[in-house]
């Protein structure tokens, strides 16, 4: 679970940094998670980093909600594919 845990370590950081411009460190972030995760692991994985975003995203203020608001996004997405992907 070191891949779970070095995901949700750079989106704390990423978070509390809310720059805008990280957006795509985020969500490269969230891929490379999923890319070294077994399947089976990825929707529970995704569940974890997004409740940590949410609880971000209630402390946070100005940029750094905006930022945790498109991460939760990006990571709803990706669990909506995964869901597809496991019913196909």
């Amino acid at each position: 679970m070191s891949g779970l845990a070095d995901c949700q370590s750079l989106l704390r950081l990423l978070i509390a940094r809310g720059d805008p411009q990280a957006i795509p460190l985020a969500e490269n972030a969230i891929d490379q998670y999923l890319a070294i995760t077994p399947a089976g692991a990825r929707g529970r994985g995704l569940c974890e980093l997004q409740r940590d975003a949410s609880d971000q995203h209630r402390a946070a203020v100005g940029v750094q909600r905006s930022f945790a608001e498109t991460v939760d996004a990006y990571i709803a997405r990706k669990l909506a594919e995964e869901r597809v992907g496991a019913e196909g």
